[in-house]
């Protein structure tokens, strides 16, 4: 996976890939999220994130107060140890990792605790939610991040015309 030609391909298509996720906002087709689940699940049979984990390595998830019980039970740790050890509250008052690449990443690219990982890993990188249109900077900023991400905006471009 080459992580450098992704980044280099979204910054030079950035405002190709904004004009059209502003399309989309504007004028969503009537079964947009049919399409993009469509489109997410073909993305995910051509790209295996165990070749790249950019994200566990590049950027932290925010954990949430249930990802921070759930978590720390799992780990046998009381939430004020759990975030003590991992966590930082950063700019916005969310809590987030200390440090990258995340804790929990092994060398194999796989995730130790993915099973009960934050929601936000289990959402990321968002190419099958419903109104996605509703994350536009988030998906553009994504595409830097996420193979997927880059490759899911390009083929809803060639999907949906690029409008």
């Amino acid at each position: 996976m080459d992580l450098e030609f992704y980044k280099a391909e979204a910054q030079k298509k950035g405002k190709e890939h904004k004009k059209f996720l502003e399309s989309l906002k504007k004028k969503p087709p009537k079964n947009l999220d049919y399409i993009v689940q469509e489109v997410h699940d073909e993305v995910f049979e051509e790209v295996n994130c165990l070749s790249c984990a950019n994200c566990c390595k590049t950027t932290g998830p925010l954990f949430t107060k249930i990802d921070i019980e759930r978590i720390s039970k799992h780990l046998r740790m009381k939430p004020k140890d759990f975030e003590q050890k991992f966590l930082r509250t950063d700019e916005d008052e969310d809590q987030v990792l200390q440090n990258l690449p995340c804790w929990f990443l092994d060398e194999d690219n796989k995730c130790t605790i993915y099973d009960i990982r934050p929601k936000a890993c289990r959402e990321y990188p968002h190419t099958d939610r419903k109104k996605v249109f509703q994350i536009n900077n988030l998906m553009l900023k994504n595409t830097e991040i996420c193979p997927a991400a880059f490759v899911w905006v390009e083929k809803m471009e060639e999907k949906l015309g690029k409008r």
